[in-house]
């Protein structure tokens, strides 16, 4: 590090809201050296967006700026908007936590690439597509060439998240901003761009504002920590010495928020819930006006898993290997060949009206809470619809019920008349699990349910779903590529590549000693 490319000090964020002004942060300040990484670490609603927003002034109308975020030596609070948008997207680059929110669900990969290309490059024609794939390939898309024409929606969340790294590395910035960009990614992917952005920072001397939650990628990444809480910095350093000797309580605690431990052993004689045998899932690839199916997209090939009462089988793998295809057509909710089990009875054939009666012994809980969590109804509402659907015992009051399970998952039941959006993430994910278990199932199935949440939030969750396995006897397949969460949690293991099940058996054995390549790649990836 020679100078300082970008220093923020004494900076103040308000947000008016309803004539008051809401602080966000307060008083940080720091700098980040040319050529080197910084990383602001902390819970949700810390201030770490809100900062790193700040210096390029994206943060809305509603927003009170105060204090100095300098650039190069220009001064950005208050800099006119010409100049903002020189900075923007060419000195600096963004790379945000949602995919989705920042790419055009309107325009292709190509096209998207190809704008901020011709835009800050002046590349034209094949130079701009041969720029496109080597940085889609660089990111870690498979065959790039065929995903150039390929919409957002049609990506998975991986890897959308990849080509937003692909578009802010497409003009090679002096500084990269990066919002949470491995949260969505598997861990091997994630290694892959934790190494990219390694590279280019030998490569390029570039410079790096890293937010996160996961200290794991902050001690393999950052050169410095600026630790956050409430807004304001509590602590800050050189990376090595703020893990080797925290000062303040805050960053202990977060240090010490990891998910450890073994699950209860499965009790001696427990029966089998559910379980496939076989299970094909082939989607059709059809083209033409008569839509002729021409191919087939192999999402899940031969699967062949069991589930005991107060077991979890664990289903990893990266993003499109299958994981979550498997696990809905084994609740049939998707289409699929082969035998599906539920209480030993075959429920493949059935139809959707002597299905009914099991769906509320088969409950899932999704990765996005918000997003399945209906914004217009209060938590009671949200928490009570099954029993609306599936009726309720003789003489239960409704709100009586849910006021108990709301206590069971560690939730104030004085809060069931408020909205989704008035909780935060984990207290949200804990009304999906009430949602779940109100009914009383015996099967739940878990998607990435602990993977957008702060690490402290992660642990808690984590404890909760062993009291609520060991209380219940409730049978979990459990579906994550965080293999730390899955360690914690499975008994058993599958590996999942491609659709194929690569590997499976008892969780000590895939994790101690895993038999293939692919399955020692994700555990050193993560470990």
């Amino acid at each position: 590090m020679t100078d300082t490319i970008l220093e923020v000090r004494d900076l103040r964020v308000n947000f008016r809201q309803d004539g008051a002004l809401i602080p966000a942060v307060r008083g940080v300040s720091f700098h980040v050296g040319r050529g080197e990484t910084v990383a602001l670490v902390g819970e949700s609603g810390s201030g770490k967006s809100v900062t790193a927003l700040s210096t390029v002034q994206l943060l809305g109308e509603t927003a009170q700026l105060e204090g100095s975020v300098t650039y190069e030596g220009r001064e950005m609070v208050g800099a006119p908007e010409a100049d903002l948008r020189r900075v923007r997207g060419n000195d600096i680059s963004f790379i945000f936590q949602e995919p989705m929110t920042s790419l055009n669900p309107l325009h292709t990969l190509e096209r998207q690439l190809r704008e901020s290309i011709e835009l800050h490059q002046g590349l034209r024609g094949a130079a701009v597509r041969t720029r496109i794939v080597d940085l889609l390939t660089r990111v870690g898309i498979r065959d790039p060439e065929s995903r150039l024409d390929a919409y957002p929606h049609q990506l998975s969340g991986g890897q959308r998240q990849r080509v937003m790294i692909a578009m802010a590395l497409s003009n090679n910035p002096d500084m990269l901003i990066a919002d949470e960009p491995t949260t969505a990614l598997d861990v091997t992917i994630q290694a892959q761009i934790l190494e990219l952005l390694a590279e280019l920072k030998r490569d390029t001397d570039m410079s790096m504002l890293f937010i996160t939650h996961d200290l794991g990628i902050v001690r393999r990444i950052a050169d410095r920590v600026c630790v956050m809480k409430d807004g304001e910095i509590v602590e800050q350093g050189p990376t090595a010495e703020i893990f080797a000797a925290p000062k303040h309580p805050y960053t202990r605690m977060l240090l010490e928020a990891e998910s450890t431990g073994l699950p209860e052993p499965v009790p001696a004689g427990a029966p089998v819930v559910a379980g496939t045998e076989n299970l094909k899932i082939w989607f059709p690839i059809q083209r033409g006006l008569l839509k002729r199916t021409v191919g087939h997209v192999k999402a899940v090939n031969d699967a062949t898993l069991s589930v005991r009462a107060g077991e979890t089988v664990g289903i990893v793998g990266e993003s499109g290997s299958g994981k979550t295809t498997l696990a809905l057509a084994m609740v049939r909710l998707i289409g699929s060949e082969g035998r599906i089990l539920f209480d030993g009875q075959e429920i493949q054939s059935l139809n959707e009206r002597r299905m009914r009666p099991l769906r509320s012994e088969i409950q899932i809980v999704f990765q996005d809470p918000f997003g399945s969590l209906s914004p217009r109804m209060t938590v009671s509402q949200i928490i009570a619809e099954g029993l609306g659907v599936h009726g309720v015992e003789k003489g239960r009051d409704k709100r009586g019920m849910v006021a108990e399970i709301m206590r069971e998952v560690g939730l104030d039941p004085a809060a069931m008349d408020r909205y989704p959006h008035e909780f935060s993430g984990g207290q949200r994910q804990r009304i999906a699990i009430a949602r779940a278990l109100i009914l009383r199932p015996r099967l739940i199935v878990l998607d990435e349910p602990t993977s957008a949440l702060d690490m402290t939030v992660q642990v808690q969750i984590v404890d909760l779903l062993r009291a609520l396995q060991r209380k219940y006897g409730l049978a979990y397949v459990f579906i994550s590529h965080d293999l730390k969460v899955v360690r914690a949690l499975s008994h058993k293991v599958m590996v999942m590549k491609n659709g194929d099940v690569v590997e499976a058996g008892p969780a000590e054995d895939i994790f101690g000693a895993p038999n293939t390549g692919y399955t020692r790649e994700l555990m050193a990836a993560a470990f």
